[in-house]
């Protein structure tokens, strides 16, 4: 496979190409559910477009935990075809599918009870690692095991002696949620799909009862064009009901949004050589190793106001700092927050009032001719909701389909990348850069390491780091512009990098150099790039002051004063 470069060039022609004759499918959403069943449909000889009304990954899929598990806790609710399904696409991502980009990463679970609740978590454990070995490649991760109270200390010095009275060390995977989802995207195009980012629904084409494809309006220039398709999919997270209701549609099922707030801390703050699970009340709390970094997390309250922007308050951010200080020698405080992020988890409505109780599984319907939704479920198991969405559409095209495939297909990147690692040391010598810096890089780009350093031999000042984004080199920023389909600032800051919450200055210090090389890439004149860095600073300071304020409705005013280009 030739990796595609999603470029403003490439978006533009995407764009003209879906127009101009009828797809088999047209996937709306380009979170990683829509990237993976436009995947799944153009891997198996289907024509196939994407579109996105914003950035790729802008909403829930660039704000998750950063986890690809199986959801140990759903054990405990008994959800075991939930949970060996993950565990199954948990080690195909880390072992075939994208190892450069999945990497495991071990928990400690602190028992607090003796006698019982060893062997009652430790069965658990241990059904969670049998039944990650069912999919033929193995787990991907090492087995967990138990530890003393002594053991478990030398691990996390940072846990109170009195917090707990032993522990389970077990592994589990992460990844950068808005690369890989992006990565998906840029796989499917490579393979054929026509996709395009910063393009919006405004309505379904209908033939009497049926959809027949979407008028879309190119957010960058207001071109209108319109897609016919065979089939559309709606995977939409979070705006599914909207969606639906372009339709004249109420659906089969309705989506729920369910607010989860995450911190990130400075490493030196928790001393730790392990990531932590804590029981909350309600739920878990996770302390997972993220680079330099801490993400320190999750709430889980319902959300009924703005879908793109949902606003961190005082609230959570007291709520996540007070349980994780329950069990921490050295108390966090406030001001050791470094980034702030909250992201909108799509789960199926149910009977109950609670969003921690209702279902992270996903459903597909087909609530008209010629419209599939799917909607609900959980990060990892994206591949298997974008083949179901895929199955549901081909059962109504005329012509025969091949079965799924994206379980045996890599990522781009994939290929090539475990050569590379065994020669990072070759590569920092070629390139003049630290082998650590490689390392990163290797860790976010695969095998297309190779583009980056081809933009670094012919500018050297490229090779340099962001301003206050140390982990990032400018070459990364046009890089993003130039292959990543970036448009804007935010989308590097936000996305392609995770400067804005990495680093004290939210992204901020770095946003003038950004900019700039973006502007060299798209064409940008001074007033332009004046107006990107002024939009993305108040992005950030209405960001900052939304988290003062008490409740949702208030941070979320603060929040929506910011300008938007969408």
């Amino acid at each position: 496979m030739d990796v595609v470069a999603l470029s403003a060039e490439s978006r533009r022609q995407a764009l003209a190409d879906m127009a101009a004759r009828e797809l088999d499918i047209l996937v709306i959403g380009g979170g990683v559910v829509g990237a993976g069943a436009a995947l799944d449909a153009v891997t198996r000889g289907l024509t196939t477009g994407l579109v996105e009304a914003r950035d790729w990954a802008s909403g829930t899929s660039s704000r998750s935990s950063k986890l690809i598990h199986g959801g140990l806790r759903y054990l405990e609710m008994l959800d075991f075809g939930l949970v060996a399904e993950a565990l199954k696409e948990r080690a195909l991502l880390l072992t075939r599918l994208a190892p450069h980009l999945v990497k495991p990463v071990k928990f400690l679970y602190p028992l607090t009870h003796r006698v019982w609740e060893r062997p009652y978590v430790g069965s658990g454990v241990m059904l969670y690692d049998t039944m990650g070995l069912g999919t033929g490649s193995g787990r991907g991760v090492p087995r967990h095991r138990h530890l003393s109270h002594r053991r478990a200390l030398r691990e996390a010095p940072c846990l109170k002696r009195a917090s707990l009275v032993g522990a389970v060390q077990y592994w589990d995977g992460q990844v950068d949620d808005a690369r890989h989802t992006m990565t998906v995207v840029r796989t499917a195009a490579s393979y054929g799909a026509m996709v395009a980012n910063r393009a919006r629904i405004t309505e379904f084409l209908r033939e009497g009862e049926r959809v027949v494809g979407a008028q879309v309006e190119d957010v960058v220039t207001g071109e209108m064009y319109e897609i016919r398709a065979q089939q559309v999919i709606n995977a939409t997270g979070v705006w599914t009901d909207e969606t639906q209701r372009m339709a004249d549609t109420r659906g089969q099922f309705h989506v729920r949004a369910s607010k989860g707030v995450h911190l990130l801390v400075p490493r030196d703050r928790i001393q730790s050589r392990t990531g932590l699970i804590l029981r909350t009340e309600k739920s878990v709390l996770f302390v997972i190793p993220w680079g330099r970094h801490w993400i320190v997390g999750t709430t889980d309250t319902d959300w009924n106001l703005d879908l793109a922007h949902p606003a961190a308050t005082a609230s959570d951010i007291r709520y996540i700092l007070e349980h994780v200080n329950s069990v921490l020698v050295t108390k966090l405080t406030k001001a050791d927050v470094e980034g702030v992020y909250a992201g909108l988890r799509p789960l199926l409505a149910g009977e109950s009032e609670e969003t921690s109780k209702l279902s992270r599984e996903h459903l597909v319907g087909h609530p008209v001719p010629g419209l599939v939704v799917i909607a609900g479920g959980k990060y990892t198991t994206y591949r298997v909701m974008g083949k179901d969405a895929v199955d549901e559409a081909v059962r109504n095209l005329d012509q025969r389909v091949p079965e799924s495939m994206t379980h045996e297909v890599p990522l781009a990147g994939a290929e090539g990348y475990k050569v590379l690692w065994n020669r990072r040391h070759l590569l920092a010598q070629e390139s003049g850069l630290h082998v650590v810096r490689i390392e990163h890089l290797l860790n976010r780009y695969g095998s297309m390491i190779h583009e980056l350093l081809r933009l670094v031999a012919d500018d050297p000042s490229l090779a340099e780091p962001l301003p206050g984004a140390d982990d990032y080199l400018g070459a990364e920023a046009v890089y993003a512009a130039s292959h990543e389909g970036a448009l804007h600032v935010d989308d590097v800051l936000a996305r392609r990098t995770r400067a804005s919450i990495e680093t004290w200055s939210r992204g901020v210090q770095a946003a003038p150099t950004v900019a700039r090389l973006m502007g060299g890439v798209l064409g940008w004149s001074d007033k332009e790039i004046e107006q990107e860095i002024e939009v993305y600073t108040a992005r950030v300071q209405a960001e900052r002051q939304s988290q003062e304020e008490p409740d949702d409705e208030s941070a979320e005013e603060v929040r929506l004063a910011a300008p938007d280009l969408g």
